[in-house]
């Protein structure tokens, strides 16, 4: 997240700098300043060019497929990415409005990046509570300070003059935004790879043409500064420039649209999104300073930065805590099932990941098998192929350690003593680790206590992925409630 936070936070200050000077005639190439409305063609159509670059580079357009059962045609097509469609619409609102904010006359930067972020945070608990997701104290703290950002940094703009057309551009912004992530908690927004990358391959093709789409039909209708953009303004070299901003949008879109798409709550998201933009709008805000003599920010707005990184730290402070309190424990968690090549590493991995999110309580996570060789490790199995691509599509992406170094690792009577739990894929594979070390028959349970994983050996990648999806939700419900800590799973002589 930290990464995406920092592409977003580089990729507007360009997208921004680039505008102003458009809309200002502080371009060589600009005899003047450029009306806002003249501008979007060309960025619609700069944005436009090079979205099937990004999409073909990554190669996600391959998960823009139908779903099994959708039908044929483009009407089969229309049906089953009906709501990505719709998401790519309101995206396409989204980013006509922002363009189109930053052009209207009295506006500066700082006023349109608060107002507008302003709304969107005030928007994402309400999201959050009306889909029913959890919303961590923290984040809550961080929207305090991103909140108390805005007013503060509000209240040292020097210049509040909104014209009636500005005013209606900021609610079509936040229209926009309201439907776009209404559904995308619909669609996607899950933790799965798969799920989220084929949201983000619809919504991203179909936003920049949709939006081409609605600027030429305004042009039609007479509107004049449309007009003007797709006619005589393309044929003038500062339109270079112009779709230049449609280039640099189509960056900072994609970093901003994969931190939305992050499972975690709106609240979580949105801050760390917004609060990249504010900062960028005030390194935006001294470079513009510098290069065209605008008025510096004032000590408001830099203040406001302050709480900024408050907000930051405060959406850090858990997951670092976390760490801390999962080395001082040293509390241990196995996870037992054959061949220690599918089920118990898909486990362990996914237990990590889970960890990392703040749903399950942090702990030391590690997985043997039964039948594993106690050859020297090099000689040992692999992690099944199958079993990592189901880690990929559930959104289980870890730098370290990879799944391509997992070996498979023999249980011992040693590595069930030393271990808070030892959770097992079968009754029959509990009732092995029993035999093998009855007195830590306390701490040996079932995975599920609602019956055996079957083995996917052998089977095809989607048996994989729905083993890997059933360990997850057991994963959750175990370690959100260990046997022993007054959860309601607690393990008979033998569950199974």
């Amino acid at each position: 997240m930290a990464w995406l936070a920092f592409g977003y936070f580089a990729s507007y200050i360009p997208y921004v700098m680039l505008l102003k000077t458009l809309v200002h005639g502080m371009t060589q190439t600009a005899g003047g300043p450029v009306d806002g409305m003249v501008v979007l063609p060309a960025a619609a159509l700069g944005q436009l060019a090079v979205m099937p670059l990004f999409l073909l580079a990554s190669g996600w357009w391959r998960y823009a497929r139908p779903e099994p059962g959708a039908g044929g045609g483009p009407r089969g097509a229309v049906s089953a990415y009906r709501r990505e469609i719709l998401a790519g619409a309101a995206a396409a609102v989204v980013i006509g409005t922002t363009t189109l904010g930053f052009t209207f006359p009295g506006a500066s930067v700082l006023l349109v990046l608060l107002l507008m972020r302003g709304g969107v945070l005030v928007m994402s608990p309400l999201m959050d509570l009306a889909r029913g997701r959890h919303v961590p104290r923290s984040a809550w703290v961080a929207l305090g300070f991103s909140l108390a950002a805005v007013l503060v940094a509000l209240g040292g703009v020097r210049d509040h003059h909104l014209t009636l057309p500005a005013v209606l551009c900021l609610c079509g912004y936040l229209a926009g935004y309201t439907a776009r992530f209404d559904l995308m908690s619909r669609v996607a927004k899950a933790g799965e790879v798969g799920v989220d990358r084929r949201y983000f391959a619809v919504e991203h093709a179909v936003a920049p043409l949709c939006l081409v789409l609605l600027l030429g039909v305004g042009a039609l209708a007479g509107q004049p500064g449309l007009r003007a953009g797709f006619t005589d303004f393309l044929a003038t070299p500062t339109a270079w420039a112009a779709a230049g901003v449609g280039v640099a949008y189509e960056v900072l879109f994609v970093f901003g649209t994969l931190i939305y798409l992050d499972a975690r709550a709106f609240t979580w998201c949105v801050p760390a999104n917004r609060c990249a933009s504010l900062v960028s709008g005030l390194v935006a805000a001294y470079a513009l300073h510098h290069l065209a003599g605008l008025p510096l920010p004032s000590g408001a707005e830099l203040l406001a930065l302050v709480m900024v990184v408050a907000a930051v730290l405060a959406l850090s402070a858990p997951t670092l805590s976390r760490r801390r309190a999962a080395k001082g424990r040293g509390r241990r968690v196995v996870f037992v099932c054959g061949n220690n090549t599918s089920r118990s590493p898909l486990a362990e991995y996914i237990a990590r990941h889970e960890a990392a999110r703040g749903s399950v309580r942090a702990a030391r996570f590690t997985s043997a098998g039964l039948t594993a060789p106690t050859t020297a490790r090099r000689h040992r199995a692999r992690m099944s192929p199958h079993a990592r691509a189901a880690l990929r599509d559930l959104g289980v992406r870890p730098l370290w350690p990879s799944p391509r170094r997992h070996r498979a690792r023999p249980l011992t009577v040693r590595l069930c003593r030393g271990s808070a739990a030892v959770y097992c894929m079968t009754g029959a594979q509990r009732d092995a680790v029993l035999a093998l070390a009855p007195e830590a028959t306390a701490r040996i349970h079932c995975l599920d206590p609602g019956g055996d994983i079957p083995d996917p050996s052998g089977q095809p990648a989607s048996a994989h992925l729905e083993c890997a999806r059933r360990i997850r939700q057991a994963v959750r419900t175990r370690l959100a409630h260990p046997p022993g800590d007054g959860g309601p799973h607690s393990d008979g002589a033998r569950a199974a």
